[in-house]
């Protein structure tokens, strides 16, 4: 117990470091610790400038962790992410050149820019958790994240990922303009040009393996399994639920990628706010994160201005927890 109460206030050391450097992104620091202790991958959307490539990066420093970020763009060849054979003119041998997915966090930049070869060669380094050059195959360094971001703001020259590969992503996180008070404080650290903090390593390896088998302990009850369920059953049937309305928009619910990463984010938030158990109040706000990509609606609900987001609201007020 002493050893998990060390390692939690050290994640809370990892919130106070970065907060340092970057303003007002707690939510998606939480997102992206979520992901990186349980082996899940985020996708981030939102405008560009909300420093969404500034907080993976911190984090990588304060963590002690590789970071490499990859920017997407139509001409990307799988090769240019994973690596290639290279011809050695002094040996006469082909020799191994591993390419930039070979780091333990990975910043995959406008990741709709780059044609589905490159996505492929990316989602399958992310299931895997490994890549294949030429006849041989390489492990991939442990831990292993990739955050990957979409511009919602231009679509031209764009290749929208596959509703299946989307849903290899443990959860989708919309990052908004910070409030004023926030954007105030960023524009009086970035206007002083003498102002150039170096975040401190809070998070050793050996820290990371700790945590993850500290949230494997984290319980959760019987009941809670079963409302985990009850939630994604009803995102595939509504009307099954009384959801009748809802029922005559949703095109497919989402997958059973869906409620392991619900299960497992939920078991990280209650680790993180010093529980060994879950309580409901862990898995709610999670489920817009990991349902909102993964709910796929039809054209209906484009017609009326239905949401995904306005679906999974409708379904946490519905379905109740058995025994409660």
């Amino acid at each position: 117990m002493a050893e998990n109460q060390n390692l939690q206030e050290k994640i809370k050391g990892v919130f106070e470091e970065v907060q340092k450097v970057v303003v007002g992104q707690d939510y998606l620091v939480n997102r992206l610790l979520i992901g990186l202790f349980t082996g899940g991958h985020i996708l981030l959307e939102g405008v560009p400038g909300l420093a969404k490539t500034k907080t993976i990066n911190t984090l990588a420093q304060v963590l002690d962790l590789g970071f490499k970020r990859l920017q997407f763009t139509p001409d990307l060849l799988p090769a240019d992410l994973i690596g290639t054979m290279i011809y050695n003119q002094k040996s006469g041998d082909f020799e191994v050149k591993k390419g930039p997915i070979f780091s333990q966090l990975i910043l995959a930049d406008e990741v709709n820019r780059a044609p589905a070869k490159v996505q492929s060669a990316l989602l399958e380094a992310m299931a895997e958790k490994q890549v294949t050059i030429g006849s041989e195959t390489y492990q991939l360094d442990r831990p292993f994240l990739v955050m990957a971001t979409q511009n919602p703001v231009e679509q031209e020259g764009t290749y929208p990922l596959p509703e299946a590969q989307v849903d290899r992503f443990m959860m989708k996180v919309f990052v908004n303009y910070l409030d004023k008070n926030s954007e105030l404080e960023v524009i009086r650290r970035m206007t002083n040009l003498d102002w150039d903090y170096k975040p401190q390593t809070v998070l050793t390896a050996e820290d990371i393996l700790a945590i993850r088998q500290g949230i494997n302990k984290v319980n959760i009850s019987d009941m809670l399994e079963r409302y985990i369920i009850e939630l994604v059953f009803a995102t595939r049937f509504p009307a099954d639920y009384g959801l009748d309305l809802e029922a005559n928009y949703v095109q497919f619910g989402v997958s059973p990628r869906a409620g392991i990463a619900l299960y497992n984010a939920a078991k990280a938030t209650a680790f993180f706010d010093g529980r060994d158990y879950v309580l409901p109040e862990d898995i709610k706000p999670l489920a817009k994160d990991v349902f909102g990509h993964r709910i796929i609606l039809n054209y209906e609900a484009d017609a009326d201005g239905v949401t995904t987001e306005q679906i999974i609201e409708k379904i946490l007020k519905t379905v109740a927890i058995a025994g409660r």
